[in-house]
C-alpha cells in the first residue's frame, strides 16, 4: 500500500493523567487544533521516541525483517523477556481449567444451547421467536469467532493434534472458511507484521468505496456472504486435498444448518430459512468489523524495514475495549479487553489472557511504554468523525526517531 508523504505526521495517543488513551490524534489532518500547532500535552508516544536511538539494523531477533532501535539504558529483547518471565510464572501456576477448561466449557454451553434456540424459531409468537434468533446469532459467533480465534493459535488444547482437528471445526465447519489461509493471513501476517505498512496494518478490512455510513452500519450485513465467498477464491493457493476438504466442511456446515431450520424450527419454504440463516449470522456482525478496525487502525503505523521490536510493536499498535459481557463471551477477552496481551502472548487462551492483564498493564506503564485503552462509544465516534483520514486514505508511517 502506498504511503503518504508530504508533513502529515504520525498517529499519537492521546496522554490522559499519564496514560496513553487509544483515541490518535492526527497533525494536519484537518484537525484545528493541531494544525501548525502541537498539542500542550506531549504523548508516551512521543517521549518514547526521543528516547528511542536509531540505526540500520536489519533482522531481529523475532524472524521478521525490521529495524531494531534500542531504548535508552535497556536493550528491548530485556524488556520483552522480563515481561514474558512474569507472565510465565503466572502461567505455571494455573490450572488446566484456567488454562483451557474455561474457554472449552464456554463453547461446550453454545453447542447445549443450540437444541432450544432452534426450538424457540417453532413458535408462532414474536417473543419466543426472537429469542430463537438471538439465542442461534450468539451461538454462532461464539463458535465462529471465540472458537475459530483461539483454534488457529492453537489455544483450545496443548496437543498439536488436536489442535488441527479444533481447527479444521471451527474454522471450516463453523466458519466456512480454510484453515490454511486463516492461519497464514492472522497468526503469521497480522501477528507477525502488526500495524506494519503492507502487510499487518488491517488494510483487508478497508473498502474505500464504501461511505462511512455504509461501512460503518450496512457493510457489516454481508458479512456471512462475503465469507464463503472470499474463502472459495483464496483455496486457489492451497494445495487440492485442502480445498477439497474446506469445501467439504464448509457444504456440511451450511447444510446441517439448513436442515436443522427446516426439519426442527419448522421453517416452510426454503428462502425463509436462508433469511433465518443470514439473520442469525450477521446479528453480531457490526461489533465484528468495529472491534476489527478499532484496534489497530487509528494507531502507529510502521515501515516493513525499520520496525520497532516486539514489545514496542505491541504496545504502540494495539488497543484494548472496556469489558462488555456480550462480547467478552461471544468473541473472547483476548479480542475485547485484552488484546495487547493476546499480540503479546498469543498462544494464550482467552481467560489466561484476563488473568495476566493487571501484570502486563502495571510492567507497561512501569517502563513508561503506551497501555492503549479505549471505549467502543469513542472509537465509533472517531471512526465517524475521520473516516475519510483512517479508511480510505494510505496511513502515514509513525514519526518515530530511526522509523522515517
Amino acid at each position: 500500500m502506498p504511503v503518504e508523504n508530504g508533513d502529515t505526521a504520525g498517529q499519537r495517543g492521546q496522554q490522559v493523567n499519564g496514560e496513553v488513551s487509544g483515541t490518535p490524534r492526527l497533525r494536519g489532518m484537518g484537525d484545528p487544533l493541531l494544525q501548525d500547532t502541537r498539542a500542550p500535552d506531549s504523548s508516551r508516544t512521543e517521549v518514547m521516541a526521543a528516547r528511542w536511538e536509531s540505526g540500520p539494523v536489519l533482522g531481529d531477533e523475532d524472524g521478521t525483517p525490521g529495524g531494531a532501535p534500542q531504548r535508552a539504558g535497556q536493550p528491548e529483547e530485556a524488556l520483552m523477556t522480563e515481561l514474558s518471565e512474569l507472565v510465565q510464572k503466572v502461567v505455571k501456576r494455573s490450572s488446566w481449567w484456567e488454562r483451557h477448561g474455561v474457554d472449552i466449557s464456554i463453547l461446550a454451553c453454545s453447542f447445549l444451547l443450540l437444541p432450544a434456540g432452534f426450538l424457540c424459531l417453532r413458535s408462532a409468537q414474536t417473543i419466543p421467536f426472537l429469542a430463537g434468533v438471538l439465542t442461534l446469532g450468539v451461538v454462532h459467533h461464539t463458535l465462529t469467532v471465540k472458537g475459530s480465534h483461539l483454534a488457529s493459535h492453537n489455544a483450545l488444547t496443548e496437543s498439536k493434534s488436536w489442535g488441527k482437528v479444533w481447527a479444521i471445526f471451527f474454522i471450516e465447519l463453523c466458519s466456512a472458511f480454510t484453515v490454511e489461509q486463516a492461519t497464514y493471513n492472522h497468526v503469521k501476517i497480522h501477528h507477525g507484521y502488526t500495524n506494519v505498512i503492507g502487510l499487518g496494518d488491517s488494510s483487508t478490512w478497508k473498502l474505500p468505496f464504501l461511505n462511512r455510513y455504509v461501512y460503518m452500519f450496512i457493510a457489516p450485513l454481508a458479512v456471512p456472504i462475503l465469507t464463503p465467498l472470499v474463502a472459495l477464491d483464496l483455496l486457489r493457493n492451497v494445495e487440492w486435498k485442502a480445498a477439497l476438504r474446506t469445501l467439504c466442511c464448509m457444504f456440511l456446515g451450511f447444510y446441517c444448518h439448513y436442515w436443522l431450520l427446516l426439519h426442527i424450527s419448522g421453517f416452510q419454504s426454503p428462502w425463509s430459512a436462508l433469511l433465518c440463516m443470514l439473520l442469525t449470522r450477521s446479528l453480531l456482525a457490526h461489533p465484528y468489523i468495529h472491534v476489527n478496525i478499532f484496534q489497530h487502525i487509528g494507531l502507529p503505523m510502521f515501515a516493513a524495514d525499520r520496525k520497532p521490536k516486539r514489545i514496542h510493536l505491541m504496545s504502540l499498535g494495539v488497543l484494548n475495549l472496556p469489558r462488555n459481557a456480550l462480547l467478552d463471551w461471544s468473541f473472547g477477552h483476548s479480542l475485547i479487553s485484552c488484546h495487547v496481551e493476546h499480540h503479546l502472548f498469543p498462544s494464550l487462551s482467552d481467560n489466561m489472557c484476563l488473568k495476566i492483564k493487571p501484570i502486563v498493564s502495571q510492567y507497561l506503564k512501569q517502563k513508561k511504554l503506551p497501555y492503549n485503552e479505549d471505549s467502543y462509544g469513542s472509537r465509533l465516534r472517531l471512526f465517524l468523525q475521520r473516516y475519510e483520514e483512517l479508511m480510505v486514505h494510505a496511513p502515514p508511517i509513525t514519526e518515530l526517531v530511526g522509523i522515517q
